[in-house]
């Protein structure tokens, strides 16, 4: 058995188990915190599926939090554990949950990673392989927009380690300077679009005048 088909097998195992938890809810079961149990055990499911297929589902801002929340839960469970005398069996099964749900936390907070091709768009993969092509022919590459008196100056390069994007903005206030890295185009093509308004046709080499200037 390979990994992949064993995170499918985890993933088709919290699936039933979520659905016994509404069928038993829908048949009068359950605390009056079952219905927030289940809503967080949902968008988990739906997370850890998206984590194996390698698709984003919902807002890639919501899944580290949602493995924060979850690990808190499984804090408070391990301190149940060990300061209040259980059963045997609600011993077992709050232990059995907890060990299955470290490896949901760990799943769901690597899928809140914002730098991963899966949380990009069809026109930010085709504008990332655009500027790979360009940053392999000619790097670092330089694009400049103005809109009234603001100003942007980018600065993209890729190196063994990834890509990195040097912005510049002014305006009449003043100068703001800073950097950002990532580990794939798709997300510096987000960032660029997102934060500084420049696309990928705005790109052009940086002259060796322009480089001497730099350094």
């Amino acid at each position: 058995m390979n990994l992949n088909r064993a995170y499918r097998l985890l993933a088709a195992f919290y699936t039933v188990i979520l659905i016994i938890g509404v069928i038993a809810l829908m048949a009068g079961g359950g605390t009056l915190l079952a219905p927030v149990y289940l809503l967080l055990g949902a968008l988990a499911v739906i997370g850890l599926w998206g984590y194996i297929l390698k698709r984003g589902f919902m807002n890639p801002r919501m899944w580290r939090p949602l493995a924060g929340v979850l690990a808190v839960g499984i804090a408070l469970q391990l301190f149940i554990m060990l300061t209040t005398p259980l059963s045997s069996a609600v011993l077992t099964w709050m232990l059995t949950s907890s060990i299955f749900s470290v490896l949901l936390v760990i799943m769901l907070y690597h899928y809140g990673n914002r730098d991963q091709p899966l949380w990009a768009t069809d026109e930010e993969h085709v504008a990332a392989r655009q500027l790979d092509n360009l940053l392999t022919s000619s790097s670092p590459l330089k694009a400049v927009t103005r809109d009234g008196t603001r100003e942007n100056s980018v600065k993209v390069s890729k190196s063994a380690n990834g890509y990195q994007a040097s912005v510049t903005r002014r305006t009449q206030e003043g100068q703001e300077r800073f950097e950002e890295r990532f580990q794939y185009p798709e997300t510096l093509v987000f960032f660029l679009e997102k934060f500084t308004s420049v696309t990928v046709n705005d790109f052009q080499p940086i002259s060796l005048g322009d480089k001497s200037k730099a350094q």
